[in-house]
Formats: structure tokens, C-alpha cells, sequence
């Protein structure tokens, strides 16, 4: 998979480019500080060398001067699981696997093993897949064991109660899934084909890279991907990342921060005292057990003379193979990529972490009604779903002296790996954050947008599953609007804020009304003229059936330039006939045609007025703004339903479609308003009552 694409938001905020760059400064003596032979990243941070490409792991230990250990093994608690059990067994896409076959571990070695003296680093091994991302991710659970466990349950083997499945467990969208897949593994020439153990006789690794292979729907769907996204389905966290080329300011106490809350950084931070100078180090610690920092502060660097040797002593003792620690100066010249994985408070039982306040909200967009694109946009941006944020409580550890509200805001777009097989792929996905004078619980229009800037935004709109930032937010309310890049693009997603206080969120929708005109149709109001022309048009029986009625109208909008009409279907003609049949009949008599003559005059001149390009037709995300005139007030997800039954392939709504929604919206109302006399909002009805709307 190429470079992520980066969509440019006019307007909005700059232009963000995939970058090249420069190769890292090398040690005094001509090499490269760190000698790396092996790629690897970790679970919660990750840090990317710009010469190699490589990733090391950043360890647990202390934070500023503290002698407690924020060790990233925590005590984990499981939430409550939904089931996904399923028999068959994961057929991966053909092309893949052309040349291989599918054999159990029993036909690859005489004895296999699921897992054998713990997960270690040589059991993940990449093969012809191009999941790398993924493996950088599971190497990352070989150093917790915690949450090693609730990914792959221990207690399955070759041998004892061995029935040819295994069970993993993955965080989906706000839930824990469990998949099971059977234990034939696609190989080549009786070898593993895929992820695979370096003895060759562990399966844990690749029966883990199949059920999650399973869970996006094929192995192929694997290939390409941000390390964070495996960090996130392996821990149910939020994972941020920093470009250390342009680290924030407030860097080193991030990850300070982040530690206290128990996040998975398996980092550690101090500050000596060296010569007099307070210097900042950070511990790094690769998984391989391959890479050490040459550098300063390196383990034989004469730097530790000038320390304390209490302290040094305290710092380096138990320093394991793969471990070092390095300026914090030195960590941000030669690596490029920082990533943090923050753990949701379930997860964290021990008191002595401060957890985040989490708030998970799920929504979609959905061509022609809720799929607004970006800022660039204006006439559809303000159709996508919103919500609305509250903050009311500063954070306790206030920066530099300024008060404000830490918020980390997340955007998923859901089951896109799944859905590769079928052509198609990430959206590019971001969002806007607005803050409000006012509360307010009405969808924003699209006056507010124009006149209104973001007060924060994503940092880029890009082809990822996630786009995560970090704000600092004065007290307030804000209104979050998630978007696709362009519009008319369908999607589910969800939305995860983390705040250091309570806050209260909340999906912005027009709540449901219907301030319905009553049409008085008295003797007194219908004057001769109108008389003589339903005369002739009724004929001898003094009434108009739907078969009348569409010849009627079909003469009336041949005579109107401003409205393209066909006309109107005999179905529209007769759900009117329906709606006003106060007797049964199934026609309209005198004042019963005055009301629905009245009505389409009405539709007519909302119709025309919405269609501002003079088209003679309706866009679908004109829909919303003609509904409210007609007097409804919808929730978004009606508009979906709508925008799905009445407009064309183009997203284009006639005039008999306009006026077959009006007619069915106001009839549904009138019923349910008869069912519900107190006006309590619920009904019930039995099934030939149900039958009999239905059929409506």
C-alpha cells in the first residue's frame, strides 16, 4: 500500500504532504548510534529511525524523580464480551494462496505447540503477507502478559481438549469479540506461507494473524496499515502519535502524563543531575533484544560518571539486554515517530493510575443525507452528524499556568479492511470542532458553518482507520462534526473522546415534530369559481378518484416551467386520495379536493423555492431545508430512510416523489397522533394494525 493520501481542506487548515527524511546524525566515531539488525515496535510506544526505518520499544520505569515504578503491566478487567463464534473456516482471497495449500500443524511437525515457556519475540516471524504493521503490533503483547491473555487465552493446546479450533479475543469498535478459527494454516512446500515462529513448531502467532485475518474478512485485507490500529483491536485503547521532527512543546510531560494514567508506553522518563545540570533522559527498550544506543547516556557512556552513583545505580542496574537510555534530546533527533496507546478506564483496576473519562458515540454517513464531506463543501458540510461536547471542569495538573480541559478525540471509520474485497477502501476521514455561544440541541445549518471557523480541528484529512488529536480546550461547549474528505461517500463509524474530567456528550438532532397547517375548508372559504371548476372536473358523480386525480394533475404540471414533472404515479395519487377519504369511498368529494388543492399549492411553491440553481428538480440535501418548510423536523437517521426511498441514482428528488413524502409523513403523524391521545410518545399496536400501516 503507497503513502497515505492526504486531502487539502480550503479554508480549513494547511496542507499536509507525505514527507521524506533526512538521515539521522551519526555517533562520533563514524557509526550510526544505534546498530540495529532487527525491525520491531511495541505496544503503546513506538519510535521510528530515520536512517533504517526500524522501531524500538520504550520501557517501563520512573517518572521525574519518583522512585515507584509506572509499569505498563497492569491488572486487567475484562468487559463483558460479545459472542462472534464462527464455524467456518476463514477462506482467504485465492490469489493469495494460489501456489500453497491449507495443512494443519500436525502435517508441518511432529509435535506441535500452541505456545510453549510464554510469548517471546522469536515466535513472530513475517511472511509473504505485507502485514508488518500487524507483527509490530503483536510483538507488542509478548511484553505484557495481561493483555496477552485476553488476546489469546492460554489455556488451548495441541494436546489436552484439542478439538482443531482456537479462540482470540478482539476490542471492535467498542466491543470485545471473540473469533474462532479452525487450525489449517495455508503453507508452501511444508512451510508456513504466513506469520510464522522462528522454530517452526509454535502456532500461537499465526493462528492469531488468521482469526484476525478472519474478523477484516481475508488475509489479503492485512496488507498495509498503521501499527496503531493493531495496538487498539489488541487493547480496547486510543492510540496518539507524535512527529518527533515537530514535537510539542509539552513533549516530556505527555508522556509523563501518560504514565500516571497507566497507558501502554512501556516508557520510562527521569531527570538526573549531571555536573550541576539537570538533564532529561528516556529509556528505551527493544523487544528483539538486538538494538543498543552507542550515544550519549549509552550504557557505557563515561556521561554516568558525572551522576550520582546512588542514583546511577538506581537507574542501571536492572537494565536488561535491548535496553538503554538516552537524551531526550538524542530520542527526538533520531527518531521520527512517537506513539502512545491510552487504556480505557475497564481495563485499569488499580487506584494507583489516574484513568481518562471515556465517552464512545457511534454514527454513519450516508450518500445524498448525512455525507456532507469536508469544509470545502459549504451546501453539504452542515448535513453531517454532530455532537455535542461539554466541558465544565479544568484539569487538575494545569501547564505553564494555564487552565483548560484535555480532550483526545478519535475517529474510526468502521470495517473498511473487511469490505477490500468488495473495491473499496479507506475513506479519508476527518473532522472540525466549533464552539458554541449558546447551547443548543438543533442540527447546526449551513449559515452557522459559514459564518463560523473551527475552533480545533484534525490535523489532516487522511486515508486512515483512525484520526486521533489531542486538545486543550477552555471550558465551553463545542460541537464535533466528523466528515468524509469528499461528500457522498457511505461509511459507519464511531467517535471516542478521553477527557482527564467528566464531561458530557451528546448527538445533536432535530428532535421529531410535525407543526402541520390546518387547512379550513368551510363553506365560506371555497368560493364559486373553485365550485364550478371541481363541477367539471368531478363530473356527474361529485367525486374524484385517484385515476382522476392523475390526469388532473398531470394537465397542471404540463403547464409549469419551473417544476420537470412527468407527472405524478398513480401510486402518489393514491396515497392523497387516502390520506383525505374521511368516508372510505376512496374519493375525494368538494371540500376534501379544496384541502389536497391547497396542500400541492403549497408543495409547489416549497419546491420552487428550495431549488436554488433554478434545476427544476430537488438535490437530495436540499430535502432537509424543504421538510422543515413543509413543517417536519426529522433526526438524521429519518433522513437517511428518506433520502433511500424517494431520490434516484443522482440523488435527484422529483416533484411526485417530494409530494408522495410529505403526504406519507403528514398521514403517519396524523395516525400516530390518533393512537396516542395523552401524546406520550409510544404506541402499541397489534399485528393487523401493524399490517395495515404498513401497507400505507
Amino acid at each position: 500500500m503507497g503513502p497515505p493520501h492526504v486531502g487539502k481542506q480550503t479554508g480549513y487548515g494547511p496542507e499536509l504532504q507525505w514527507q521524506s527524511h533526512p538521515p539521522a546524525s551519526l555517533s562520533p566515531d563514524g557509526s550510526h548510534p544505534l546498530s540495529n539488525k532487527y525491525s520491531s515496535r511495541t505496544v503503546g510506544v513506538q519510535i521510528r529511525s530515520l536512517r533504517t526505518g526500524s522501531v524500538v520499544q520504550i520501557t517501563d520505569t520512573l517518572v521525574g524523580k519518583e522512585e515507584s515504578k509506572a509499569t505498563c503491566a497492569t491488572v486487567l478487567k475484562a468487559p463483558p464480551q460479545r459472542q462472534a463464534h464462527v464455524a467456518e473456516d476463514l477462506r482467504e482471497d485465492q490469489a493469495t494462496v494460489c501456489q500453497g495449500r491449507e495443512s494443519q500443524p500436525q502435517e508441518i511437525c511432529a509435535d506441535p505447540q500452541f505456545i510453549v515457556g510464554g510469548a517471546t519475540r522469536t515466535d513472530i516471524c513475517q511472511g509473504a503477507l505485507g502485514d508488518c504493521w500487524l507483527l509490530a503490533a503483536i510483538a507488542s503483547l509478548t511484553l505484557n502478559e495481561e493483555i496477552l491473555a485476553r488476546v489469546v487465552p492460554l489455556d488451548q493446546s495441541f494436546q489436552e481438549n484439542y478439538a482443531g479450533i482456537f479462540r482470540f479475543q478482539f476490542w471492535q469498535y467498542g466491543e470485545w469479540v471473540e473469533v474462532v478459527v479452525d487450525d489449517r494454516l495455508p503453507t508452501k512446500d511444508g512451510e508456513l506461507l504466513f506469520l510464522h515462529s522462528a522454530e517452526g513448531t509454535e502456532f500461537w502467532s499465526a493462528l492469531l494473524e488468521k482469526a484476525y485475518a478472519k474478523i477484516n474478512g481475508c488475509y489479503e485485507a492485512l496488507s498495509g496499515g498503521a501499527t496503531t490500529e493493531g495496538f487498539e483491536d489488541f487493547t480496547g485503547g486510543i492510540a496518539e502519535w507524535y512527529e518527533l521532527q515537530k514535537p510539542p512543546p509539552n513533549l516530556f510531560r505527555i508522556i509523563q502524563k501518560a504514565l500516571e494514567k497507566g497507558s501502554l508506553l512501556g516508557c520510562s522518563i527521569d531527570q538526573v543531575d549531571s555536573s550541576g545540570s539537570l538533564q532529561k533522559l528516556i529509556r528505551v527498550r527493544n523487544p528483539w533484544g538486538q538494538v543498543e544506543w552507542t550515544g550519549k547516556w549509552g550504557d557505557n557512556c563515561p556521561n554516568w560518571n558525572t551522576v550520582d552513583p546512588e542514583v546511577r545505580e538506581r537507574l542501571t542496574v536492572r537494565l536488561e539486554d535491548g535496553e538503554f537510555w538516552m537524551s531526550f534530546g538524542d530520542f527526538l533527533r533520531h527518531y521520527s515517530r512517537l506513539e502512545i496507546c491510552n487504556l480505557t478506564p475497564d481495563t485499569l483496576t488499580s487506584d494507583t493510575y489516574k484513568k481518562w473519562k471515556l465517552t464512545k458515540m457511534d454514527g454513519s454517513w450516508r450518500r445524498g443525507s448525512t455525507a456532507g464531506g469536508c469544509r470545502n463543501y459549504p451546501n453539504t458540510f452542515w448535513m453531517n452528524p454532530q455532537y455535542l461536547i461539554k466541558l465544565e471542569e479544568e484539569d487538575e495538573d494545569q501547564e505553564d499556568g494555564e487552565g483548560g480541559c484535555t480532550v483526545l478525540v478519535g475517529l474510526i471509520q468502521k470495517h473498511r479492511r473487511r469490505q477490500r474485497k468488495m473495491g473499496q477502501d479507506m475513506h479519508t476521514i476527518g473532522f472540525g470542532i466549533y464552539e458554541l455561544a449558546g447551547q443548543t440541541n438543533i442540527h447546526l445549518g449551513k449559515n452557522f458553518f459559514l459564518t463560523t471557523r473551527a475552533r480545533e480541528r484534525s490535523d489532516t484529512f487522511i486515508n486512515l482507520r483512525e484520526v486521533l488529536n489531542r486538545f486543550r480546550l477552555p471550558p465551553g461547549e463545542y460541537i464535533l462534526v466528523p466528515s468524509t474528505f469528499e461528500p457522498h461517500k457511505d461509511g459507519d463509524f464511531c467517535v471516542r473522546v478521553f477527557s482527564e474530567k467528566k464531561a458530557d456528550y451528546q448527538a445533536v438532532d432535530d428532535k421529531i415534530e410535525a407543526n402541520l397547517e390546518e387547512i379550513d375548508a368551510g363553506e365560506d372559504n371555497i368560493d364559486d369559481g373553485f365550485r364550478r371548476l371541481f363541477a367539471q372536473l368531478a363530473g356527474e358523480d361529485a367525486e374524484i378518484s385517484a385515476f382522476e386525480l392523475q390526469t388532473i394533475l398531470r394537465r397542471v404540471l404540463a403547464k409549469r416551467q419551473d417544476i420537470k414533472s412527468d407527472g405524478f404515479s398513480i401510486e402518489t395519487c393514491k396515497i392523497m386520495v387516502d390520506m383525505l377519504d374521511s368516508d372510505g369511498s376512496g374519493r375525494l368529494g368538494l371540500k376534501e379536493f379544496y384541502i389536497l388543492w391547497t396542500k400541492i399549492q403549497k408543495y409547489q411553491k416549497i419546491y420552487r423555492e428550495i431549488d436554488i440553481d433554478r434545476s427544476g428538480t430537488m438535490n437530495s440535501y436540499e430535502m432537509r431545508r424543504a421538510l422543515e418548510e413543509a413543517g417536519f423536523r426529522l433526526p438524521c437517521e429519518l433522513h437517511q430512510v428518506i433520502v433511500a426511498r424517494f431520490a434516484d441514482d443522482e440523488l435527484i428528488i422529483d416533484f411526485d416523489n417530494f409530494v408522495r413524502c410529505l403526504v406519507r409523513l403528514e398521514t403517519l403523524f396524523k395516525i400516530f397522533k390518533q393512537l396516542d391521545p395523552e401524546d406520550t410518545g409510544t404506541i402499541q399496536l397489534d399485528l393487523i394494525s401493524w399490517l395495515c400501516f404498513s401497507v400505507l
